[in-house]
């Protein structure tokens, strides 16, 4: 399978751009419609250059971390017949140095929290582990990035 992502930025005409004083709002365009405000992080190019009402990509990657874990997770809850209510999580990424003494996202942290419906067929805490460790084990982001993912319960 392939995804895909349209990026568009453009200078704005008062721009210099060589002086590194350019805005780095951009958008992000998928393929069914929707269009996403982005920009780097504040915490990585300061305002006004850059936008904090849109999402940065290391947001962005987090978030995608955490709804692919839900994602499977609810699948595998369903498949065993226990009743999801809803999940939260309260995801969190430190940014650090990795091995090679660069920057990157060296942590991960998943809070979910998960109201099951059914008192007589919800899982227990162990069953509950158990759901996000094969959810973690399935999740094709996970199994791609060198990040630790750590889910807190």
């Amino acid at each position: 399978m392939k995804y895909t992502a349209r990026i568009i930025w453009e200078k704005s005409k008062d721009e210099k751009f060589t002086d590194h004083r350019y805005s780095r709002k951009h958008r992000w365009s998928f393929d069914g419609g929707l269009d996403i405000k982005a920009s780097s992080s504040p915490g990585v190019v300061p305002v006004p250059m850059s936008d904090e009402s849109a999402v940065d990509p290391e947001e962005a990657f987090v978030a995608a971390i955490s709804s692919c874990h839900m994602l499977f997770f609810l699948s595998i809850a369903a498949g065993k017949s226990y009743v999801v209510e809803s999940y939260e999580d309260q995801a969190e990424g430190i940014m650090g140095k990795n091995e090679r003494g660069e920057r990157a996202m060296t942590n991960i942290t998943l809070r979910p929290r998960v109201v099951f419906s059914d008192v007589f067929n919800a899982p227990d805490a162990e069953q509950i582990s158990e759901l996000h460790s094969l959810a973690h084990r399935r999740c094709f982001l996970a199994n791609s990035v060198q990040s630790k993912i750590n889910i807190s319960l």
